[in-house]
């Protein structure tokens, strides 16, 4: 429901306040337009308050009377009538479908008005069209609204994009006989018409969605985290497999001393020199040095 969250920007904005930061930046994450569960219904005060506005994109069930309530169910009134929100067993209440477009609206409208500077923003698939919409329908309502985009790992990329150049290229009636629609994400496609126009796609992405769809910032969630996992997983398979040490050597200090990584000593970047230097000054020839040019 907006209310706790409309409480957290207000509590950031006091801190604000309290703590003299003139240039604070609030960025206010809203529902995502796949959401399609809530986990609490808001209480409504008055006819068309932003809680009657929430529940009215509720799944609810007409009540004939009050008997038609099991034990434990709860019931709202809406337009006038009795009925009973859908509840799932894991206890969170559906909203109706069709509406995650027009809910997304309200909560970015909402969070606006209510003190936030930016929208993080959120849609199913990456695609310049859906953004558009939304941007413009956001900015109908708040002109000024800055959106940030999340270019979200969660996304399967290459797929997404694939699928829309597939799309793109059959409208223009070209020849897409050779392709699997649903299997586009197969290596058999690499280098293939249909992932080029992919690669220009999502190469350009960044630069259209915000000359198109208006977004005024990107971001990627957790991009460390995903290129960890991966040169983990690679270094492993083949320092425990039949390459051994090579598998470093070629895969990342090869690499790392090619582009003169400053990381290539991880001495230097764990501070074991700044250590060394402190020794130096009280001990002068006699101090103990971890580091140095015998050092690895």
């Amino acid at each position: 429901p907006h209310e706790d969250f409309l409480a957290k920007i207000n509590a950031v904005r006091y801190a604000f306040l309290e703590l003299g930061v003139e240039d604070g930046v609030i960025l206010a994450r809203t529902d995502s337009l796949g959401a399609g569960l809530t986990q609490k219904i808001p209480v409504s005060k008055t006819p068309g308050d932003l809680a009657s506005k929430y529940n009215s994109f509720l799944e609810t069930t007409p009540l004939g009377s009050l008997d038609d309530l099991k034990e434990g169910d709860m019931f709202i009134k809406q337009d006038g009538k009795l009925c009973k929100p859908n509840r799932l067993p894991n206890g969170l209440y559906k909203f109706r479908e069709g509406t995650n477009f027009d809910r997304v609206v309200l909560d970015c409208v909402t969070s606006l008005q209510n003190g936030a500077d930016l929208l993080w923003i959120e849609t199913p698939i990456p695609h310049l069209e859906t953004i558009a919409s939304l941007v413009n329908a956001i900015r109908n309502e708040v002109p000024s609204a800055k959106l940030v985009y999340n270019n979200s790992p969660s996304f399967n990329w290459t797929l997404s994009f694939r699928q829309q150049a597939y799309d793109e290229m059959k409208s223009k009636g070209q020849d897409v006989s050779s392709y699997d629609r649903d299997s586009l994400m197969e290596e058999e496609y690499d280098g293939t018409p249909v992932s080029t126009l992919a690669d220009d796609k999502i190469r350009a992405f960044q630069f259209e969605s915000s000359q198109k769809a208006g977004i005024f910032h990107h971001l990627i969630t957790l991009p460390t985290y995903h290129t960890a996992s991966l040169s983990t997983d690679t270094l492993t398979k083949g320092y425990f497999g039949p390459e051994g040490m090579l598998a470093y050597v070629r895969e990342v200090q090869r690499k790392e001393i090619r582009v003169g990584l400053d990381c290539v000593k991880h001495q230097d970047m764990a501070g074991t020199y700044i250590g060394d230097a402190h020794k130096e000054y009280f001990s002068g020839e006699a101090a103990l040095l971890a580091g140095g040019k015998a050092t690895p």
